[in-house]
């Protein structure tokens, strides 16, 4: 195997072993969950991150291809290191004993889908060693900042009813004891807009052989907490491992997903899950949607109780079949699938692992550490904790060690081979055959060849004792084979151009793989001229498909409400604006790196169709919203309408959403008595109140020569340190009512102080031409 660059090699705290936890986990806001032994590390690439700080780390080893290394921002979930509830003061008996009370420290965490706080992002669930769970969300920067614990889920549970008769709290305890915890995806609505519904659920194991369902809430006052939808008795047994299958559509507003599930005594099995989606009977602007989940288990097991423990357990997703459960016990691989099609396989097969000698540690009995599924190749790689890898071939068709052609190079003794070769590379000091590097987790970083995994270098063989801070580890990401450029333009062509749901996780997470590619300066002048050609294809505006029924309750709360939710269905929920956002994040990149002057004009054409079509986007959802309203609009709220009316009138603009802005125009004159003095486009400068005209949405350039920011969202002058920086084009907006720290709204620009700006201030939590999140900088 060619000699291939290593992207990033840092230092992380001590990771924990047990052999149960997925220690790395991806995000859909594209941070990476790195779980050491007091805290949850969450890491964010730096490619596609404009921010006004460097990143914290760079590849303290050079990639000899690219002259930009690869980066990250880290910031972490600090838990307590002391136990939150003493079980003994909850239930006296032995069977509550928490052994891990003893030194509190993290065991596991799982990620939420995007959108579910109030800033639109993820909530961590994480689990410590005495059987706690507590709920985090970031604060004002998630790439930087802190973040907080928002509800005690362990505290949760033990409030819940027990059943009759247990006057010790035997039951209650055991209940509240968790074991394992897995959070699922948002089901594909198959409806555009897609609605504005979390319907994913987190799910925890417990002591007592039981799973409990858990669907989060988003608070007024606060982030949100979690309730319980159902409880699931599965046995006696602890339940050690859960898994969700992606969700799968049964039908109209129906749809399933597999719970895989193991248990301490060996046994596997899977639940399945069905949620229903009913429509509620208002008059609001979008769809109201009720879900209702049911769940079936089976009395048959995947795998029987056999004392031997599951080490690791997970869905692989494979296209044009069902997915597939992957679990492994010591010495052996195993998957399962139910029937997909008479020509696939189905049910059960066992792979027996095979012992790549690597150091004086490897063994085929060591336990998993991480999968990673290559789409392209059909291809299975399983990480061990002894550092060796090994690939299943034809997962899809018929699972095996052997590849499926003798020119395929791609082996487990290979891809093993090249993991000593990364692990030499960064270490200094050079590597022995005493020398162990301890594998604590693997995931893909570009769903490729690029993996991202945690190794500790021990030696076994050395008796003496390390404390825990001198235990040191490392992140390392590093691409196993080289992808040629038709590898990479297809997954370009995917993610950019073929049709798929709107989804609310970031762009920057969605095209993690594109711009590490990007970033390779030896191939961007062969990958940008026909990165270009995909991009400058425009997809087809549903944005004439948008309808908005006139209100004519006239104004108060519920329009609020419902003018809230509308936005934020309406800007963030359309397959088109999707995919300019993402488009015009590759183009901008482009032009970055671009160091032709001429292919960099072109990189720059791109990015303004682009911007051009998002703006024209949300201009006609404005539009036509501010036409629903009008007989609910007053004098303040005057200054905003003409904004986005003049906006919607400039030379470039379609027809029709010119025509839409002018009849608009023509109902906010008829119906409101305007006073000049208020409804003028002219603003005052703040340094010498002399008046700004509106000439560029952008920048504001008073006769002085004073220059000022103008908000993203709603064009107003940024005279103020209550701003948002979006992390992937830097633009600012204001800040939501809400989220500021003022006493009072007196903060807001005087033409900004219309309840139409507020709403659509909190409406949108994420920036309105690249999609990406928000941070708070002061």
């Amino acid at each position: 195997m060619a000699q291939l660059p290593i992207y990033t090699a840092l230092s992380v705290p001590t990771v924990i072993t047990h052999p149960s936890a997925k220690c790395l986990q991806w995000s859909e806001d594209g941070q990476l969950c790195l779980v050491t032994k007091s805290a949850v590390q969450v890491l964010t690439p730096d490619p596609g991150v404009n921010f006004s700080t460097p990143a914290d780390f760079k590849a303290t080893i050079g990639d000899e291809q690219s002259d930009r290394p690869l980066g990250w921002y880290r910031t972490m979930v600090e838990t307590t290191r002391s136990q939150t509830h003493s079980w003994p003061n909850v239930c006296q008996s032995w069977g509550s004993l928490s052994l891990g009370s003893l030194d509190v420290s993290v065991r596991a965490v799982a990620c939420s889908p995007s959108g579910l706080t109030s800033r639109g992002r993820c909530v961590l669930a994480v689990l410590n060693s005495n059987m706690e769970v507590s709920l985090w969300a970031a604060g004002k920067n998630h790439l930087k900042g802190e973040w907080s614990n928002i509800q005690d889920v362990t505290g949760y549970l033990l409030d819940l009813p027990t059943l009759d008769g247990d006057a010790d709290g035997m039951s209650r305890t055991l209940q509240s004891q968790t074991m394992s915890i897995a959070w699922s995806e948002q089901p594909n609505f198959g409806v555009s807009p897609t609605p504005l519904l979390d319907a994913s659920i987190l799910t925890v194991g417990t002591r007592a052989g039981s799973v409990k369902l858990l669907r989060f809430e988003r608070g007024i006052a606060s982030e949100g907490t979690v309730s319980i939808v159902h409880d699931i008795k599965i046995g006696e047994q602890w339940v050690t491992h859960l898994a969700w299958s992606p969700w799968r559509p049964l039908g109209t507003e129906n749809y399933e997903s597999l719970l895989g599930y193991a248990t301490a005594d060996g046994a596997v099995g899977v639940v399945r899950i069905s949620q229903t989606f009913q429509l509620a009977p208002d008059a609001g602007f979008v769809p109201t949607y009720t879900p209702e989940v049911t769940f079936k288990t089976s009395g048959e097991y995947v795998c029987a109780p056999d004392k031997r423990a599951v080490t690791a357990l997970d869905w692989v997703p494979v296209a044009g079949r069902n997915p597939i459960l992957v679990y492994s016990k010591p010495g052996t691989i195993h998957l399962w699938s139910w029937l997909s099609s008479p020509t696939q396989w189905h049910g059960s097969r066992q792979l027996l692992i095979q012992s790549q000698r690597l150091s004086i540690g490897s063994s085929a009995f060591s336990s998993v550490s991480g999968f990673s599924y290559v789409k392209e190749k059909d291809m299975l790689v399983v990480a061990l904790f002894d550092g060796s890898l090994h690939a299943i071939h034809n997962l899809s068709i018929e699972p095996s060690w052997t590849p499926t052609s003798t020119e395929d190079r791609l082996t487990s003794e290979a891809l093993s081979q090249a993991s000593r070769a990364f692990f030499a590379k960064a270490t200094p000091a050079g590597v022995e055959y005493m020398d162990v590097n301890r594998t604590n987790g693997l995931v893909s970083y570009d769903s490729h060849s690029s993996l991202a995994w945690i190794y500790e270098s021990l030696r076994p063989s050395d008796f003496s004792y390390k404390h825990e801070a001198r235990h040191e580890c490392m992140l390392l990401t590093a691409p196993f084979w080289s992808l040629d450029d038709g590898t990479i333009l297809r997954a370009a062509q995917e993610t950019l151009v073929q049709v798929h749901r709107a989804t609310r996780s970031a762009p920057l997470h969605q095209l993690r793989p594109i711009l590490l590619h990007l970033c390779n300066t030896g191939r961007f002048a062969e990958l940008c001229p026909r990165l270009l050609e995909l991009l400058n294809q425009t997809p087809q505006d549903d944005s004439t498909a948008i309808i908005v029924p006139a209100w004519s309750q006239g104004l108060g709360a519920e329009l609020q409400l419902q003018l809230r939710k509308s936005f934020a269905t309406h800007l963030f929920g359309w397959e088109s604006l999707l995919f300019l956002r993402m488009r015009l994040s590759v183009a901008d990149m482009c032009w970055k790196l671009c160091m032709d002057a001429s292919v960099r004009v072109k990189c720059g054409q791109v990015a303004q169709n682009q911007l051009t079509g998002i703006s024209h986007h949300v201009l006609r959802i404005l539009v036509r919203h501010l036409t629903a309203i009008v007989t609910a609009l007053a004098p303040p709220d005057v200054p905003f309408v003409l904004r986005v009316v003049v906006q919607s009138l400039l030379p470039g603009s379609p027809i029709d959403l010119s025509s839409e802005a002018q009849a608009l125009s023509d109902k906010v004159t008829a119906a409101i008595e305007i006073d000049p003095t208020i409804a003028g486009l002219h603003e005052l400068c703040p340094a010498c109140n002399i008046e700004v005209p509106l000439e560029d949405i952008t920048q504001a350039t008073c006769p002085n020569g004073h220059s000022w920011a103008r908000c993203s969202v709603t064009s107003f002058i940024l005279s103020t340190s209550m701003v948002r920086t979006c992390i992937g084009c830097s633009r600012k907006a204001l800040l939501p009512v809400s989220q500021s720290s003022a006493a009072d709204e007196n903060w807001l620009p005087i033409a900004a102080r219309s309840w139409i700006v507020k709403e659509l201030l909190e409406a949108v939590q994420r920036c309105l031409f690249c999609g990406n999140s928000f941070v708070g900088i002061v």
